[in-house]
């Protein structure tokens, strides 16, 4: 399920519900809702109404930065900025029951949220996106291909999932780097038919993954 997330984009707490359901309508089953410049009243309104979808597909939901509102939101878990809370502290708040997952760029904060306790990594830019302040240095294949190679060495063993402008044509590519998953917002919303895009999406990285499984499988087999 962490293998395909959907983050959520808008203009107005309408335009984020409608996202998330386009998200879910199209087969996606992890939702981070990510309201960054909303009050925590707004944001707590509009979790309401996430969760109970969330609840009604059978999706996980995550939040963006607020610790804080976890508890309140009934949220599974929370995904931490570079700039917001450590993950250590968000662990010793939230407790192991929660998913906490962390932002990284390079393999130094992979490797800095995996020894604090983090369940997954969202590792980017892919690309230059417009939906993220502040973007840091964009990575591309070659980044991700480095970054898993220094994983496998040090033994850092964490899911790591690509975020970052990321559209249909980049995904094959992108998991072929050892990279266990998608993170995508804007290249399902920005489609014709952003249902049938999440969709497609949705049956590539599955089936993507299912034959690199058979195939690890078939190679630890002879």
């Amino acid at each position: 399920m962490m293998e395909l997330q959907f983050i959520s984009h808008g203009t107005s707490p309408e335009e984020y519900i409608q996202s998330i359901q386009t998200a879910l309508d199209g087969g996606c089953r992890w939702i981070q809702l990510r309201m960054k410049d909303t009050d925590d009243t707004t944001f707590t309104a509009t979790a309401a109404k996430v969760r109970r979808l969330c609840d009604t597909y059978g999706a996980v939901m995550i939040i963006d930065d607020r610790v804080h509102l976890v508890e309140t939101t009934e949220a599974d878990g929370v995904h931490l900025g570079k700039l917001d809370m450590p993950v250590e502290q968000a662990r010793k708040i939230l407790g192991n029951e929660k998913i906490i997952g962390g932002t990284a760029n390079t393999f130094d904060d992979i490797r800095m949220h995996f020894r604090a306790g983090a369940d997954y990594i969202g590792c980017g830019p892919f690309r230059f996106t417009t939906t993220k302040k502040n973007l840091s240095p964009v990575l591309g294949l070659d980044g991700y291909r480095q970054i898993v190679g220094k994983m496998k060495e040090e033994g850092v063993d964490i899911p790591v999932v690509a975020i970052g402008g990321i559209k249909y044509e980049d995904i094959g590519g992108i998991l072929s780097t050892g990279i266990n998953g998608i993170a995508i917002s804007g290249g399902v919303l920005n489609a014709a038919d952003p249902v049938n895009e999440m969709r497609r999406i949705s049956k590539l990285v599955s089936d993507t993954l299912e034959a690199k499984h058979s195939l690890s499988l078939k190679t630890k087999s002879k």
